[in-house]
């Protein structure tokens, strides 16, 4: 039989024991950082630039685990049945906030993910091919309206941010334009420094080689002010459209059960990287801003884009799937 005072020491010992499993150095091994695209992109960048300061902060490495494939749901599924032990991460990116608002999913958002910090912030910037008669967004707007049907812009794929933000620009200016999903920015480029696509919102990064070359025209940054890398290119609030900004953000996330002092600690670290000198200065010479924001502002940022592109998109005419 157990005693009353027997079943409360009992009691009081599991709650240590659970406290001290709870407080059980973190890390004694190396994090794996799932990442939903091919190497080599934005994202792959930024997480190597961040690796080397991590390693010094935690005392082990991170690991960059690619799986690209099905618009980043199989890395998101994958990090969505991961054990919640801070040992295993996604970082992700703003379209894959936007594939998640409009198509069906096995993973959920908001259920499945506990926000750790935003990583980044770059803007977008509207580009035309230079045959095209336009000089300002307020000449392709009267240029679209003149020729309903008859301009296409490019993007990465449907469902992508620029798919979206062209979507809006549309629905924003009035004008009828044809989507030309591509693969990739890489193989949409040709066409369009060929003319055979005639616009598309993208990073100004991608695109300011392209605009300094003369192959592309640039008309307006997609941010509340002009940019460094493109200070002649007016913002679209002085073309007129004040309500529009896009913005291309990463950052990472945990399982959902994960523990909040874990979640707060590698946040902490995170954002120590991208204040390293060699860090920030990487990411200015790209165009990048460097945010380390926390889990609250994070997890904020995410349900407003979620909901602020749903919107779109359903105002825009493009089926969403729930």
């Amino acid at each position: 039989m157990i005693t009353p005072g027997r079943a409360f020491t009992t009691l009081i010992l599991c709650v240590a024991a659970a406290g001290t499993a709870n407080a059980q150095p973190y890390p004694t091994r190396p994090f794996r950082m799932i990442l939903p695209y091919p190497p080599g992109g934005g994202i792959d960048i930024v997480l190597r630039l961040m690796q080397p300061s991590l390693a010094r902060t935690l005392g082990e490495p991170m690991v960059i685990d690619n799986r690209p494939g099905a618009s980043g749901s199989i890395g998101m599924e994958l990090a969505a049945r991961s054990t919640p032990d801070g040992y295993n991460l996604v970082s992700f990116s703003a379209s894959l906030v936007i594939y998640s608002a409009i198509s069906r999913t096995q993973y959920d958002l908001f259920a499945d993910f506990q926000p750790i910090t935003q990583f980044t912030s770059a803007p977008y910037v509207l580009v035309v091919f230079p045959g095209l008669p336009v000089k300002s967004v307020k000449d392709l707007v009267a240029y679209a309206k003149a020729n309903p049907g008859k301009l296409n812009y490019a993007s990465s794929g449907h469902g992508s941010l620029q798919h979206l933000a062209a979507e809006w620009f549309a629905t924003a200016a009035g004008a009828r334009l044809t989507h030309i999903p591509y693969k990739g920015i890489g193989t949409a480029l040709p066409d369009l420094t060929a003319g055979r696509s005639h616009l598309m919102l993208a990073s100004v990064t991608s695109m300011v080689p392209y605009i300094r070359n003369g192959r592309l025209r640039a008309l307006a940054v997609t941010t509340t002010r002009r940019t460094r890398e493109l200070p002649d290119a007016v913002t679209m609030i002085e073309a007129g459209l004040p309500d529009f900004r896009v913005t291309q953000w990463i950052g990472a996330a945990a399982p959902k059960a994960t523990p909040r002092r874990i979640v707060d600690l590698l946040q902490r670290a995170m954002a120590k990287a991208l204040r390293e000198p060699d860090v920030s200065a990487a990411l200015e010479r790209d165009g990048t801003d460097a945010v380390g924001s926390t889990p609250a502002e994070f997890a904020a940022l995410i349900r407003a884009e979620h909901g602020k592109w749903l919107d779109i998109a359903t105002r825009a005419g493009i089926p969403v799937k729930r």
